[in-house]
Formats: C-alpha cells, structure tokens, sequence
C-alpha cells in the first residue's frame, strides 16, 4: 500500500496528494499520515511546495467529506427509526426515541465534533456520515471540516519537510498515536455502549414497577 501511495505521488504530485486525500476520506484505513508526511518531504527535492501541497490536501479532504456526508443524508433519521422499529431495533433493544436523542445530541454538539474529530485517526473521516444523517447545515459543515482538515494537513506537511529524509520517522509515531487513539476509542465505545445499556434496564425495571 505504501509504495503504491509513493509513486502515485512521486509521478502526480499535487493531483496525485488530492485523489489519495480524496480517496483515504472514503476508505480510511489509507493512512493519511504517509501521504501528507511525504508530501511535505517531497517539497524539499521536487518542483512543488507547501503552500501547494496543503491546498491540494485540504481539497481532498473536503470532497471526500462531501462525498460522506451525502451518504449520511441518504441513510437519513427517518431511514434509521425504520430499521430501530423491526427486527434489529428489538434485538439492539434501541427505540425510534434514542434515534431522536442521538440526534438533537448532534445538533447541539456536532459543530465542534466535526472539527475536532479531524485530528482522530478512522473517526476524522466517518464524522462526515453523522453530520449528514444530522442534516447539519452544509455551510457549518464546509466550515469546520476546511479548519480542521486544514490544521491537521499543515502540520504533517510541514513536519514531513522540516525532517527530509527521516519522513519515515514520523511516520512511524503517527502510527503509534493511531494505535494507541483506537484503542482508546473502542474502550470508550464499549463504556458507553454499557452506560447506554445498563441506564435502558433500570428505567424499563422502574416502569415495571
């Protein structure tokens, strides 16, 4: 995968960084991390450069956001209170109620979530599929996503030209920092699946009683 990325890059170099953007948006386990850090090493011996190389990213990034958040509008809240009220939503033992909590949840707290999760390894790119089951307003969406993809995209550019030829370095912490964020985020996914679980028992014990 990675060899494939680099001569992608080495032989298209701005078109090439915002299609693997693009496409990593889409289907994550691409590491973003290889792309941008190289990219940044890549200013250092090719006729392109910074400014370049984290406007054609950036693009990327937000397209491939685009892309995801019309997929979240098509699996939207109506769709979602469908599938709770068969089958499944019995088996989950979720209610056409929680869908409505998870999304004025949203609504209340999406803006900054959209933002921040673009520093998350996997989760910078599935918060785009909420925002559009949210119907979170394209212009806020655009907004935040731009930032955060911006932030994010300029740092490891940048990081990736300042260590030239020891890119692969930092490359290599970055992966230690996505292990490590994915291990948090599926304890915390568990913990909060339990919370969810265990608040659902004692308020259907309590009607019972």
């Amino acid at each position: 995968m990675q060899e494939f990325i680099l001569s992608i890059m080495n032989q298209y170099g701005y078109l090439g960084v915002f299609l693997l953007i693009a496409i990593e948006n889409i289907f994550p386990p691409i590491p973003s991390e290889v792309i941008l850090v190289f990219g940044g090493f890549m200013t250092t011996y090719a006729n392109l450069n910074i400014t370049g190389m984290i406007v054609a990213s950036t693009l990327g990034s937000l397209i491939g956001a685009i892309v995801l958040y019309y997929i979240g509008k098509i699996l939207n809240k109506e769709r979602l209170k469908k599938i709770v009220s068969g089958k499944i939503g019995k088996v989950l033992r979720l209610k056409t109620s929680d869908i409505d909590k998870a999304d004025e949840w949203f609504d209340t707290k999406g803006n900054k979530s959209v933002f921040f999760c673009r520093f998350i390894p996997i989760v910078r790119s599935l918060i785009s599929i909420p925002a559009g089951m949210s119907e979170m307003p394209m212009g806020k969406f655009l907004m935040y996503t731009i930032a955060g993809s911006l932030i994010w995209n300029s740092v490891l550019i940048v990081v990736g030209s300042k260590f030239g030829e020891n890119w692969t370095k930092i490359v290599d912490v970055l992966n230690d920092y996505s292990h490590i964020v994915l291990i948090l985020l599926v304890i915390i996914f568990i913990a909060l699946v339990y919370i969810f679980y265990h608040n659902k028992l004692k308020k259907d014990k309590s009607k019972e009683k």
